[in-house]
Order: C-alpha cells, then sequence, then structure tokens
C-alpha cells in the first residue's frame, strides 16, 4: 500500500479541526451548561472544563474512573497537559466528551448519573416543526417501484436530517436534497449487489451516526430491507454512551422507534415492523465499548472483527465513522477507498454527508471541479455526499 500519511492534528489555526478544538467544544459546555439545571458542583466542573479548553492544556480524568485504565492504554498519558491541538484529532474529540460526561456526572453516583447531557436537543430534533410531515410522505412510496423505494429509502439515510426528501421520487432518481450538491461518489449497484432479494443476507450490520432526524430514517431503512426480504437479520451498533453530541445511543433508538409509532400510516406501519424485528430477535441493538474509543476500525477488538466479519455486509453511517474507517489522516482524495479499507474483516458500505476534511476513493476530475467551484469547503460543508463500497 502507498506510504501512510500522518493523522490530522488540530494545531493549525483556521483550519476546520482547530476550529472544532478552539470553538465549538466551547460551544459545547455552554449549550449543555444551559440544557438542564445542573447543581453548583456540576456547573461549576463545566465551567472548569470550559476554562480547561480556552487554556488549551489537557486534564486528567479522576484516578478513579471506571474507564481510567482504558484510556491510559488509548494513549491519555502522552497528551496530559499538553496543548489539546498537539493531540491527534480523533483523539482529542473523544476525550473531549469522555471529560464532558465526567463534568456533568453521568458515570458517579447521584442524581446526574445516566442523564444524557444532549438529550433536550435530540429530542428538540424529533420533534421539530415539520417531522410529521416528514413521516406522512413515506405513505407516497407506494406509489414508487420496489427497486425506487429501495434508492428512496437509501438516499434518506444517507442525507439523514434532510431523509423528507429521502421520501420523495426526486431522491429516488439519486437527486440530492433542496441547496446541496450531487454525490461525489456512488456505489449504490455495487451496494443492492450485496443484498439481492432471491438471496437474503443472512446478516446485516448498520453502524449509525446520530440520533433524531438520521437515525430515523436509519431504522426505516433496516425495517424496509427486512420487509423486502433482503436481509434475514439485522444488528444496529449504537454508542455505548452520549457522545458526539448527537451520536445515537440505546434509548435514542427508543425515542425514535416511538416517534414511528405514534405517527399514522407508512410510519406507524414500519414502527410496527421494527417493534416486532426486536422482540423476536430479527433485529438486535449493539452498543460495544469500542464505539466509543478514539480508535480507527483498524484496531478493532477481536470480538467486534469477528461479529462484524461474519456480516454478509456493514454500513457505517456518518462522517465519525468514515474517519475511523479509512483513517484519520490526510490522504490524498484519490487514495483507493479499496487500499484504506483493506483492514477491515467483510464487505463494507459507507454513507456519509461529507462534515470533515478525510475523504477517499474520488476520481480526478471529480476533486478538480469541487475545488476549484468550492475550494475546501466542499469537504466539510455537509452538502455533499457519498456512497462507498469495498466488497
Amino acid at each position: 500500500m502507498r506510504d501512510t500519511p500522518p493523522v490530522i492534528l488540530g494545531d493549525e489555526p483556521g483550519t476546520f479541526p482547530h476550529s472544532v478544538l478552539t470553538e465549538r467544544h466551547p460551544a459545547i459546555i455552554r449549550q449543555v451548561r444551559d440544557a438542564l439545571p445542573y447543581d453548583p458542583e456540576r456547573r461549576a466542573a463545566l465551567d472548569a472544563l470550559l476554562r480547561e479548553c480556552a487554556d488549551g492544556v489537557v486534564g486528567p480524568l479522576p484516578a478513579d474512573a471506571h474507564d481510567a485504565d482504558r484510556w491510559r492504554e488509548w494513549g491519555a498519558a502522552a497528551h496530559l497537559g499538553r496543548p489539546w491541538t498537539d493531540a491527534p484529532w480523533l483523539w482529542a474529540e473523544s476525550y473531549f466528551y469522555r471529560r464532558l460526561l465526567d463534568a456533568v456526572g453521568y458515570f458517579t453516583p447521584g442524581i446526574w448519573q445516566g442523564a444524557d447531557p444532549f438529550r433536550p436537543a435530540k429530542l428538540a430534533e424529533l420533534d421539530a416543526d415539520g417531522t410529521d410531515g416528514e413521516l406522512a410522505a413515506l405513505d407516497g412510496l407506494a406509489d414508487l417501484s420496489a427497486e425506487e423505494r429501495d434508492r428512496a429509502l437509501l438516499h434518506g439515510s444517507l442525507w439523514g436530517n434532510r431523509a423528507d426528501l429521502g421520501f420523495r421520487m426526486s431522491t429516488a432518481d439519486g437527486a440530492a436534497p433542496a441547496g446541496t450538491g450531487a454525490l461525489v461518489a456512488d456505489d449504490s449497484d455495487a451496494l443492492w449487489a450485496l443484498l439481492p432479494p432471491a438471496r437474503p443476507a443472512e446478516l446485516l450490520c448498520l453502524i449509525a451516526d446520530n440520533a433524531g432526524g438520521e437515525l430515523v430514517p436509519d431504522l426505516l431503512l433496516i425495517a424496509h430491507l427486512l420487509t423486502r426480504g433482503r436481509v434475514r437479520r439485522a444488528v444496529l451498533h449504537v454508542k455505548a454512551h452520549p457522545y458526539f453530541v448527537s451520536d445515537a445511543t440505546p434509548a435514542d433508538v427508543l425515542d425514535a422507534l416511538g416517534r414511528l409509532r405514534s405517527a399514522g400510516g407508512a410510519a406507524r406501519t414500519y414502527g410496527d415492523t421494527l417493534w416486532t424485528a426486536l422482540t423476536d430477535g430479527t433485529l438486535t441493538v449493539r452498543a460495544h465499548p469500542f464505539s466509543c474509543a478514539p480508535l480507527p476500525y483498524e484496531e478493532m477488538p477481536d470480538d467486534l472483527r469477528a461479529e462484524l466479519g461474519a456480516a454478509t455486509l456493514t454500513v457505517l453511517k456518518g462522517d465519525l465513522n468514515y474517519r475511523r474507517l479509512v483513517g484519520d489522516r490526510r490522504w490524498p482524495p484519490t487514495t483507493p477507498f479499496a487500499d484504506v479499507t483493506r483492514h477491515f474483516p467483510g464487505p463494507v458500505a459507507a454513507l456519509r454527508t461529507l462534515k470533515s476534511e478525510v475523504v477517499t476513493g474520488l476520481d480526478a476530475p471529480t476533486v478538480a471541479a469541487l475545488d476549484a467551484a468550492e475550494g475546501p469547503r466542499w469537504r466539510t460543508g455537509g452538502t455533499h455526499a457519498l456512497i462507498q463500497v469495498r466488497s
């Protein structure tokens, strides 16, 4: 394989990683501080973390933290006392969210133990204006052919929060939602070839990204694949605890399922299908500890490697999972996707809107056209997407 480029750091002012560490993280702390009625101790801990982010020096977890040993294995000692921006960006982001959970008392005995600090924002997304209309649009899928329904629900899952347009005829033809560009890579034919209706996949693993408006279309896609007979059994992988603001946890799956079942029409039918699948074991929700590790999938533990290796196809959703799949490195965008996913234990597909600088598997004319039209913003603005498959 070609030379491996360096991991991405956040040490260059003006870059997207630097802005996340120095601007977004402090904003998230303020958002969390205002979202729930934390007591003076919790608020003081959040204020201390805010000052730490401003000072730029990484502080420790409590010595008695339940996962202190694990974080030592993940390299905490190498970064403590050093600027946040000097650490690998993936590590620094992951550790920030672990420190945030410590500040709000998520893992320690008390009234805030187990209370998701991001839950108010997640619920607001599920209850946002227009959600009923988006779910009602599912009724229109009955007018589409089976292949068009396949494409509509796949693109609904891909575009996440804009998934309402994923249920419309235009999206069935592969069009992007309004205000976005076309797909920069589209291996959807290869994806469907791995899930033929005439020979159902024994196991599909879908590694989710965000809760709320993205998790709902992910669940709809799973329900559709089960109903359509493309998949016999599915495992939905979510985060073991709150992570990266809106990443899906088991509780978020139940909230999304409840939102579907409280709707009418086709949305309710999909919700009932998922409910039955969960109760009979056709669908399983999994929250492996590695889901919140600051590591690429190349370093996944043996039990997870065996599980994903047994799947007919593993679908990874979203930007963070993409970074962990290919490695959070400054790859030339024309680096073959198959090369950087060779380590993965089975067939893998990435469904992702582009919200960070890492991208692989594009052809040179596409990259040149995007650079000329938009500069570097096309990589981070969330207005482009890709479907990439390595069989």
